[in-house]
């Protein structure tokens, strides 16, 4: 009897504590406090891990450059040591352990390549603390990537226009240009395999381009006005005159005719013709007519052949003393081209359509600059790098040399719709699927240009810098991105 009533005693309590409620979201949160810690946990360490994983592939792609660069002096057999060590020194992101850096290169196939893979992980900071409630082993992430290099199949054509007006020598930043640019070399250079794969022409600009003397019998020059006697301003005994071409040895062109001038008196040699062409330096102004652009395109935005007789398509001769130094057609003497760099001086005025056709000319076979053919079998990226410390302020018709002039914009961009060139030759050059980078440096508190950024070909491809130290990481991150084109995975 006894025993039945604890029995009955301990039915009557269960039954009491079953519809109890008292206590029951304790009890609830008390059961489900490691699943909820643990999804917690797993989106701390996930976040983690997902962001190694893009440091590791940036490191990756990195190292693949790097090595493919020094690839010329190296032993197959240095390859592998050579891209650890590059990898170590890139990659420093926390408590991520790397594993293995492994190479693998192929010398010997139709299309050389380069693969670089890693292979880390790095240990969970929460989750492992509850995997006995999740199940499963949860201590560490393994992450791993890979980059390719395949040469063979795409090669790069670089033009580097760059402004060598006056106010680049300060600041500085003429010096960080030229450091910049010949960084610049050095990553292109590392992109080819063998010669010809990657191909730079440098064009310098102020308000003109400098051609080369070289070029003076070249049937697309205009003489006209240099035999009227286009050139600088001359004042001698108190007097100015304009337009004067210098000869050399005191003589000089003015309106047609030839003097000889110096400290005593001024006279007559003889009429100005060919031979005062010996004193041109090699620059040449805007090609086109003074014409609004409008609806119709001017040849200063095109690279259409220059032809006889038409003088609108030929590019006039100019002594002027905004001569910058001579451009560099497409080569791959890299020598050449960082000796190119170093020569650039700073002179003149900001005349950017005149440089940037130029640098579309040297990309473009048929036009005036010898430019390589372009081999069956392979594709070709064109691109354009457009470097400037200032806004138009003059070209051969319009503009003081002092203030923006609309008037030279206008050649550049006719107009900005959404964004973007709708006419002019950034929009002809967008068309012809040339991709257009576009760097402006303002250490003067200019405006952002929203010119400069309308004419790059998106958003991504347009730099505003505000002190001359930032021009030489914008170049590397633009080789980086470009010399990636030849990336292949």
């Amino acid at each position: 009897m006894c025993t039945n009533r604890v029995w009955e005693q301990i039915c009557r309590t269960w039954r009491s504590f079953a519809c109890d409620f008292r206590g029951n979201v304790a009890i609830i949160f008390g059961l489900a406090i490691v699943p909820v810690f643990g999804l917690a946990g797993a989106a701390v360490d996930y976040s983690r891990a997902n962001s190694a994983r893009t440091a590791l592939q940036a490191a990756a792609d990195a190292t693949a450059l790097m090595v493919s660069r020094d690839l010329p002096r190296l032993q197959e057999s240095q390859i592998g040591a050579t891209a650890d060590s590059y990898f170590r020194s890139l990659f420093n992101h926390g408590d991520t352990v790397v594993d293995s850096v492994v190479t693998n290169y192929t010398s010997g196939a139709a299309s050389p390549t380069l693969k670089i893979t890693v292979r880390a992980h790095l240990e969970s900071r929460v989750i492992k603390a509850v995997q006995w409630g999740l199940g499963g082993n949860f201590s560490r992430f393994d992450i791993g990537t890979s980059s390719t290099i395949s040469w063979g199949t795409n090669r790069l054509r670089v033009a580097l226009v760059l402004d060598n007006t006056g106010s680049m020598a300060e600041a500085s930043k003429l010096v960080n240009l030229k450091t910049a640019a010949k960084n610049l070399l050095t990553q292109l250079q590392g992109a080819a395999l063998t010669n010809g794969d990657v191909y730079v022409s440098v064009v310098p600009f102020s308000l003109n381009v400098n051609v080369g003397t070289g070029n003076a019998n070249g049937s697309w020059l205009d003489w006209t006005a240099w035999d009227q006697g286009t050139g600088r301003d001359i004042t001698f005994n108190g007097q100015t005159y304009h337009n004067v071409v210098d000869m050399g040895n005191n003589n000089y062109c003015y309106q047609g005719t030839q003097y000889y001038w110096n400290g005593s008196g001024i006279s007559a040699v003889g009429s100005c013709n060919s031979s005062a062409r010996a004193g041109w330096n090699g620059c040449v102004m805007d090609r086109g007519t003074a014409a609004a652009p409008g609806v119709a395109v001017g040849y200063d935005q095109t690279v259409d052949p220059a032809v006889a007789g038409n003088a609108a398509t030929l590019y006039p001769a100019t002594k002027s003393v905004y001569c910058p130094v001579e451009l560099m057609a497409l080569s791959y003497d890299w020598t050449g081209l960082n000796n190119k760099i170093d020569s650039m001086v700073a002179v003149g005025t900001t005349n950017q359509p005149i440089g940037l056709v130029w640098g579309w000319q040297s990309l473009t076979s048929g036009g005036p600059l010898t430019v390589p053919a372009k081999q069956s079998g392979y594709q070709y990226d064109d691109v354009i790098i457009l470097f400037s410390d200032g806004l138009n302020t003059q070209d051969r018709w319009y503009g003081d040399g002092l203030g923006t002039s609309a008037n030279v914009d206008g050649r550049m961009c006719t107009s900005i719709s959404n964004g973007k060139c709708t006419g002019g030759t950034c929009k002809n050059i967008q068309d012809a699927k040339i991709t257009l980078y576009a760097i402006q440096v303002s250490t003067s508190g200019d405006p952002l240009s929203s010119l400069m950024q309308a004419c790059a070909t998106d958003q991504n491809k347009f730099f505003y810098l505000t002190s001359a130290s930032q021009i030489v990481t914008a170049f590397q991150q633009i080789g980086t991105e470009i010399s990636r084109l030849r990336i292949s995975k």
